[in-house]
């Protein structure tokens, strides 16, 4: 069956899913306004030689960073949950019972980011896609929430949200994914992103 045609470009709506290594995958597309990757590029320079020629000197792949603005209405998001209700907790630490309370703290938990856009029925960006539909993840693995920036100057309260990650971990295994499919066959669809565990990033 051919694939169903998609638009000249991915549109208004993107699914978001947030998991603290070995705990569940939190959606978070209904707080969020916006999403900005910063993917690490790979610099190079050129080094001149006496004979005016130059040799291409690699630098290694830089890291990468997403920044989200937000509207959340709770501190945290208590665990176990699967919909993330606030922000506060990604870069500290929340309290497993209510009222939410978040005071900071020294850890540096790890955590994935999954953002994926699909015209097909796919309920959370870690889901497996469907024939005939098309798609296009972007994941981040092993970083950490480093800013966690509210705002009220608009009147209305807004959160700027920044994570980044190194690109590989000390193994040298990936931790940056892009992907995408266009649903032209039965093989031509995104695998379900499995949780995320101290050996599994996007498997």
């Amino acid at each position: 069956m051919a694939a169903l045609p998609v638009d000249d470009a991915w549109m208004e709506e993107a699914m978001i899913a947030i998991a603290k290594i070995g705990e569940e995958d939190m959606a978070f597309a209904a707080l969020t306004e916006t999403i900005d990757f910063d993917l690490g590029g790979k610099d190079i320079e050129g080094v001149p030689l006496t004979n005016g020629g130059r040799i291409t000197k690699w630098s290694p792949e830089g890291d990468s960073s997403v920044t989200m603005e937000l509207y959340p209405l709770e501190a945290g998001t208590l665990k176990d949950a699967t919909v993330g209700t606030g922000v506060f907790d990604l870069m500290h630490t929340v309290d497993e019972t209510v009222p939410i309370r978040v005071l900071n703290t020294r850890n540096r938990d790890k955590y994935r980011i999954l953002v994926m856009w699909t015209n097909g029925p796919a309920a959370t960006a870690q889901a497996i896609t469907t024939d005939t539909y098309s798609a296009l993840r972007i994941g981040l693995a092993d970083g950490h929430f480093n800013s966690v920036k509210p705002s009220f100057t608009d009147g209305i309260l807004k959160f700027t949200v920044t994570y980044k990650c190194a690109a590989f971990d000390k193994a040298g295994t990936a931790n940056v994914l892009m992907e995408s499919a266009a649903g032209s066959g039965a093989t031509d669809i995104l695998p379900a992103v499995a949780a995320y565990t101290t050996s599994n990033k996007f498997s």
